[in-house]
């Protein structure tokens, strides 16, 4: 017979079941297999009803007046009130209240209450439940939100930009290609200016910047952009990381780039109802045959249509408060374009140099296998570290081509035929006045070779004292003998000189010369009679 459920069990399961939990879930929970679940929810299982014979002791107790009904016993490992996502009792603070602004930006982000308990994990060590989290955003999304401040500039202070889709190019062979349109809205006047490119590349990014300036007239401040990969290279709301390139073009017409926070298109409201103006009003439903045809047309666009309209916020003419206000707030332009160069980041190889459109340039030793930011144009190639600061400056050389500074040599690596021969001699010097007078006899005799000789001997210090080495080099000096086999013979034998004898005149056993001449003379008579 099949063990049959207790009545509180079987109770349990389907008011679970009433509140949307699974098979699954209550299985987990009660203990109970999901075949059961299952039977008992379809209503294949028979559910025990009371007994009609009760024993003795057990009638029902009648009602009293003033008497509550007792109620049914409650399993101890679930109740009723668990089936339900957990409330917090009346007048706790949530575990979630700490964390207040982090959930409100991450709600401003569009997340979810999961992904905000999941972070909230991860990145604070948050412990509490997923449901907590839940009632905490429920309950800030019952209050009213506080409606947006909206932020006016004085004139000549900010300019807006972003990207946008343009109008189809389409080619002469009939391709339909994809074009953007760059758009910058001064935040005081409302006057913009727009431009077709293809790619939103870095340097798009700063040729329509720098083409607005001139359109302009003068500089504006402060940039506020979004967070477009050609100018950030790492967004954060505090302290984003730009592209060089761009620090470097800001530097250049004394201007500073202000990304906005990510997800927040609000930050640069004006630019992007100034994005939807230009498609709807100016390129909505039109083709072009170029790139050039539609820039164009947007610069008529612009004279004609957005600069004569009356703005809808500050209800007065967009070029006339251009005109009036804002044009002589805005900073002078520089003297010179911003200079074109490319850019790229480069590893530096073994040999301590780097590739720049195939040659190669050296850098300071240290830099080896760092990477670096390089700069060049059709002239020099500008080397920078990670600071900015620049290292190493070149001469534009030819494809295949080496290019490498003196001051980027390790003196490691230096070998002494690079350093030349009066340094040899210097370090041949320092062994001692014989093996400096043998090192000169040695270049005056053997000039070309002795170069090398001469690192001979310089190595010979290695082994041998500088003493021994300087006797050796007066020894072979007083035989004229400049061979490196015959000073290290020396050394190997002790470095002692040969021993010298003196020639003496007379001399028992020595006879005199007019002796041995009367014998010549004798024996040569000799021979004549024979």
């Amino acid at each position: 017979m099949a063990n049959r459920l207790k009545m509180a069990t079987v109770q349990t399961i389907l008011q679970l079941k009433k509140h949307g939990w699974s098979n699954r879930r209550i299985e987990r929970e009660l203990g109970v297999r999901r075949e059961t679940i299952s039977r008992y929810v379809h209503g294949a299982g028979n559910i025990s009803k009371p007994a009609t014979n009760a024993p003795l002791g057990s009638e029902p107790i009648p009602e009293a007046p003033g008497l509550e009904k007792p109620h049914p016993p409650t399993p101890f490992y679930v109740s009723l009130d668990e089936a339900k996502p957990p409330q917090a009792p009346p007048g706790s603070v949530s575990q979630c209240e700490p964390f207040r602004e982090v959930i409100l930006e991450k709600l401003e982000q569009g997340f979810s209450a999961q992904r905000i308990h999941q972070d909230l994990q991860i990145e604070h060590g948050f412990h509490g439940s997923y449901y907590s989290v839940r009632r905490f955003v429920r309950r800030l999304g019952q209050s009213r939100p506080l409606p947006f401040r909206r932020m006016e500039t004085t004139p000549g202070q900010e300019a807006q930009v972003d990207f946008g889709t343009g109008a189809p190019i389409i080619t002469p062979e009939g391709k339909r290609r994809k074009s953007y349109v760059f758009r910058i809205v001064l935040s005081h006047s409302r006057k913009a200016y727009s431009e077709s490119v293809f790619h939103q590349t870095t340097e798009s990014f700063i040729r329509c910047l720098e083409n607005a300036f001139w359109y302009f007239g003068g500089v504006v401040q402060t940039l506020i952009i979004d967070n477009l990969k050609a100018a950030v290279s790492k967004a954060d709301w505090y302290d984003p990381e730009l592209n060089p390139k761009i620090q470097s073009f800001c530097q250049h017409y004394g201007t500073v780039i202000l990304p906005t926070k990510p997800y927040m298109p609000r930050h640069k409201g004006k630019v992007e109802s100034g994005v939807g103006y230009v498609q709807a009003n100016g390129l909505k439903g039109r083709r072009f045959s170029s790139l050039n045809q539609q820039n164009q047309y947007l610069w008529e666009w612009e004279t004609r249509i957005a600069d004569t309209r009356i703005h809808g916020t500050t209800r007065r003419q967009v070029a006339q408060v251009f005109a009036e206000v804002e044009k002589q707030a805005l900073l002078p332009l520089p003297i010179s374009h911003f200079p074109s160069f490319q850019e790229a980041q480069r590893s530096v190889h073994r040999d301590g140099h780097i590739e720049v459109d195939k040659s190669y340039y050296s850098v300071p030793p240290e830099y080896l296998g760092w990477q670096v930011w390089v700069r060049w144009d059709s002239r020099l190639v500008r080397i920078f570290n990670h600071r900015m600061e620049q290292i190493a400056l070149h001469a534009k050389t030819e494809p295949g081509r080496f290019q490498t500074q003196d001051a980027h040599i390790h003196d490691r690596k230096r070998s002494g035929v690079e350093r030349g021969a009066d340094w040899l001699l210097r370090k041949a010097s320092c062994l001692g006045d014989s093996a400096e007078q043998w090192a000169r006899a040695l270049l005056q005799e053997r000039p070309i070779e002795g170069v090398r000789v001469l690192q001979g001997l310089l190595s010979l210090s290695k082994t041998y004292g500088h003493e021994q080495i300087d006797e050796a080099c007066r020894i072979a000096l007083s035989h004229d003998v400049f061979r490196l086999r015959t000073l290290r013979e020396i050394l190997k034998r002790g470095g002692q000189s040969q021993s010298c004898f003196e020639f003496i005149d007379e001399h028992p056993i020595i006879r005199k010369l007019s002796d041995y001449q009367r014998i010549v003379q004798t024996y040569s008579q000799q021979e004549k009679y024979v």
